[in-house]
């Protein structure tokens, strides 16, 4: 019994320290792009681009919306690139 409780806090320290908030960091490899969108966003609606994690099949960014929306775009596509490049000079 006692070593079915400790199995269980265990378990539960375990999965609370993956939900932390850098479990949520843009940049891990569970961040990757599989779908990607092919129309432009207006510069005055991106909020943020972060690149995904190195790991990742497909380089693309991640493109943060105004509206709280989140769209994966190639890494290629100029205008993404642009809008990453505008951030990073910024920031």
């Amino acid at each position: 019994m006692k070593a079915t409780v400790g199995l269980l806090l265990l378990l539960l320290t375990v999965y609370c320290w993956a939900a932390g908030p850098e479990a949520l960091d843009e940049t891990a490899p569970g961040e990757c792009c599989f779908h990607f969108f092919t129309e432009r966003i207006p510069l005055k609606n991106i909020v943020s681009v972060t690149k995904t994690h190195s790991g990742c099949l497909e380089k693309a960014f991640v493109i943060h919306t105004a509206r709280g929306k989140r769209f994966c775009v190639g890494h290629s596509v100029t205008w993404a690139q642009n809008a990453f490049n505008k951030e990073q000079s910024s920031g």
